[in-house]
């Protein structure tokens, strides 16, 4: 193995480093505070070591020049990894202090955690920077998913995962076991071309990949506007927001599942306009 310190001196670099230490900086504050229990604070947990291990080991494998040798599109993994974690600790930030930290905010176990969420919104924007820098250049489709339509496929993916997590009393009414079924067709075939295009697998597909990403856009663009205008239509007809919604209500998990799928319906949208330009235009 050979040393390249242009791995870390690179503002893509300085990026994930600065990325790396605010991860960790975050998830050694909320455990200090030994209050992440629950599935919110499992889950922004999780997303602060996933990003950290991660993040690190793409810096130790560029840093020792050993990425060449993994059976992958490097290009593609590390654009589609650095959306992930921008999306994912974005969700974190957020969640977090709407869930643990209360008001007013004075001791000193209530100080780690808001400058616990302080560090998690900059390791968000240190990979956003990362995304920023990492993007595709206009013309240049060397890497599918560092461009913008690649970019949005893992958008569309993450938002999907986020409405599954919301799922509940879903079996009682055919317009949104509908919905659901629009949600996972999408998401598999999203996550697939994810998956293909990473491995290097989508040169086996015997038909012109670009045509087909695009009528793949435009029927999950079709299936997306049904799905919102079904699962608002069926959710809450003739019901209104109870007095006692807490956490766990239903209601809001619905209206949650409807702000979601009009921003994977935008997604879908702009995926189709990016496409078409990029195959017809």
């Amino acid at each position: 193995a050979t040393v390249n310190l242009r791995a870390l001196t690179s503002w893509v670099g300085i990026a994930r480093i600065f990325a790396v230490v605010l991860s960790c900086l975050t998830f050694s504050l909320v455990a200090s505070t030994g209050n992440f229990g629950g599935p919110y604070g499992t889950w922004c947990m999780f997303t602060w070591c996933f990003c950290f291990i991660v993040t690190l080991l793409v810096l130790l494998l560029e840093l020792l020049e050993l990425y060449p040798v993994l059976p992958l599109s490097w290009d593609d993994f590390t654009s589609a990894f650095s959306m992930l974690a921008a999306l994912m600790v974005f969700t974190s930030s957020v969640v977090f202090p709407s869930t643990f930290i209360s008001s007013p905010c004075s001791s000193s176990y209530c100080t780690r955690q808001a400058v616990a969420t302080t560090a998690s919104c900059l390791c968000f924007l240190a990979y956003a920077i990362e995304v920023g820098l990492t993007r595709a250049k206009p013309g240049d489709i060397s890497s599918f998913l560092s461009t913008v339509p690649g970019l949005l496929k893992v958008f569309e993916a993450y938002v999907a995962c986020l409405i599954f997590s919301l799922l509940d009393e879903y079996n009682k009414e055919s317009g949104l076991m509908w919905c659901v079924a629009v949600y996972s067709i999408c998401f598999i075939f999203t996550l697939l071309i994810i998956i293909f295009t990473i491995g290097r697998c989508l040169t086996y597909i015997p038909c012109p990949l670009d045509k087909m990403l695009v009528g793949y856009n435009l029927l999950a663009l079709l299936m997306y506007i049904t799905a919102t205008v079904l699962w608002p239509l069926y959710s809450f007809r003739g019901q209104n927001r109870p007095n006692s919604c807490g956490r766990s209500c239903s209601w809001d998990k619905h209206l949650g599942i409807t702000f979601l799928t009009i921003f994977n319906l935008i997604a879908y949208l702009v995926d189709l306009v990016y496409s078409s330009r990029m195959v017809f235009i």
